[in-house]
């Protein structure tokens, strides 16, 4: 089957991101709050990354269609990169304070969030890609159980977030 370029999916995974980003804000629809950030904190930052990739691979799936329901372990490499994504995501974004401490610019923060967003979409392409052969059962399991965990974490963590850092927004320290 014919997949798309990794680099082009990366792309989209940046567009879309962008999209899920500023979705709520510009539209006030609260019917994207379980897609779209709701505010700065790295919980809605790894749920926009989640969304995204998972809607950039069903975009593939429905381009590809015919060739994609031919090929029965489509899905298990695609929802696996889009559960590992966000982590993904998290680990590149940290290297800018790791290597630069804080970054005051704020052209720089987006130049580096523009690159690290787009990074992580190619990343999960090769991770799927890594996943030519089928799964075995177990791994399969694992995939569902991870994804329809995510999906619960994702949308139940959006209404309701724990006093954890993860979940803070950092718009509301700022004093």
């Amino acid at each position: 089957m014919r997949v798309m370029n990794a680099y082009f999916k990366g792309l989209l995974f940046l567009l879309f991101f962008i999209a899920l980003h500023h979705g709520y804000e510009l539209t006030g629809w609260h019917i994207l709050t379980p897609i779209c950030g709701v505010n700065e904190s790295v919980f809605q930052h790894l749920k926009m990354a989640f969304w995204s990739y998972l809607f950039i691979s069903l975009a593939e799936y429905l381009t590809a269609a015919r060739r994609a329901r031919k090929q029965g372990d489509y899905w298990y490499p695609r929802l696996l990169a889009t559960i590992v994504v966000p982590w993904v995501a998290m680990i590149i974004w940290y290297l800018m304070p790791a290597l630069a401490g804080r970054v005051d610019s704020l052209a720089v923060e987006i130049d580096w969030a523009i690159f690290a967003t787009y990074v992580t979409g190619v990343a999960g392409a090769f991770i799927e890609r890594g996943l030519k052969e089928s799964p075995p059962l177990e791994l399969k399991a694992l995939i569902i159980v991870f994804f329809l965990i995510s999906v619960f974490l994702y949308t139940w963590f959006t209404y309701n977030p724990p006093y954890i850092d993860v979940f803070v927004n950092p718009e509301t320290l700022k004093g």
